[in-house]
């Protein structure tokens, strides 16, 4: 059926992200929403159905695959996630997943190799050449999530609040913290303290410091170099734990947000000692190869660059 459809659903704490393929590779069609982690958002199932409602009644839709966060972690939320995708498309090839394993699909297009990602949580995947998988942290971030961007803005959090205590060195982190947050340095507590009581979406919120990390960081403030280099220490404890799950001299990548930082990416490279494959499909690419091979699509170097060239960030394709 040469006019086939898929439709991926790349889900995260920070956003979802649904798009809409042909069998060329083509993205038709996508939506973008908010995050969709059933472990900290409540609203997880309105948003997630808000952005797959318009694509429920495609004629020529035949597969979805849908990665999503704690999938495969906490039973009782996996149960709700696959009854939803159960529930809004019935009639089609369905795969529900975890969306870091999504990634991985991605990023390696379904080979073997090491994935580290870092978003608003972090973890690392693994997929052997026997086609096996194993994975590390992603205990979320109540419990782990080390290296993650929630994990660095909380860090800055505690830096910032330290460094105006005077318990730690005075940090740019600082001004520039309460400049972002238009918040008057003159009465600190009184400011963060309304902040931080009044966030709508705590993790995700605090996840989006770590941007203003990054920013003070290239500036050469030490306590947010200093921050930086402490999520490379985590991730790379990620790379050492999960890399005798991998064949000898696999390769390693990454996803997720965090890593717009190119002092982190460095900084990881330089403790793991060589520099990562570039991903071949980003996360949303993942997910639609999970549901292309529901339709034993066969899947070539084309099929795959238009992926990229239309996926988030690119036009879509006319239909």
């Amino acid at each position: 059926m040469s006019d086939a459809l898929i439709l991926g659903i790349d889900g995260g704490g920070s956003k979802v992200l649904v798009a809409l393929a042909d069998k060329r590779g083509r993205i038709l069609r996508r939506s973008r929403g908010h995050g969709v982690n059933p472990m900290d958002n409540p609203n997880w199932l309105h948003e997630l159905e808000e952005h797959l409602l318009p694509f429920r009644d495609e004629g020529n839709l035949a597969a979805v695959a849908a990665a999503l966060p704690a999938y495969g972690e906490v039973e009782r939320l996996s149960a709700l996630q696959r009854d939803a995708i159960e529930r809004l498309f019935p009639n089609v090839h369905r795969r529900v997943l975890n969306d870091v394993d999504g990634a991985h699909l991605g990023a390696f297009a379904g080979e073997p190799g090491i994935l580290i990602l870092s978003g608003t949580g972090s973890m690392a995947w693994v997929r052997n050449s026997k086609g096996q998988s194993a994975r590390t942290g992603g205990w979320g971030d109540l419990i782990g999530d080390e290296g993650s961007s929630h994990w660095i803005g909380q860090r800055a959090l505690n830096l910032v609040s330290q460094s105006l205590d005077g318990r730690a060195p005075a940090t740019a982190l600082a001004k520039a913290l309460f400049d972002h947050l238009r918040i008057d340095l003159s009465n600190p507590m009184n400011g963060l303290g309304d902040w931080a009581s009044s966030l709508a979406n705590p993790r995700a919120d605090i996840a989006a410091i770590s941007t203003l990390v990054d920013q003070v960081a290239l500036g050469g403030d030490k306590g947010a170099v200093g921050l930086i280099e402490q999520a490379a220490d985590e991730l790379a404890k990620h790379h050492a734990t999960i890399v005798g799950h991998c064949d000898p001299g696999a390769d390693w990548t990454y996803a997720g947000g965090t890593f717009s930082s190119r002092l982190l990416l460095e900084a990881l490279e330089r403790r793991i000692g060589r520099p990562p494959a570039l991903p071949k499909l980003p996360p949303i690419g993942g997910a639609l190869l999970a549901a292309a091979q529901l339709l034993d699509w066969p899947l070539d170097d084309g099929w795959f660059g238009q992926i990229v060239a239309t996926a988030e960030g690119g036009d879509c394709a006319s239909q």
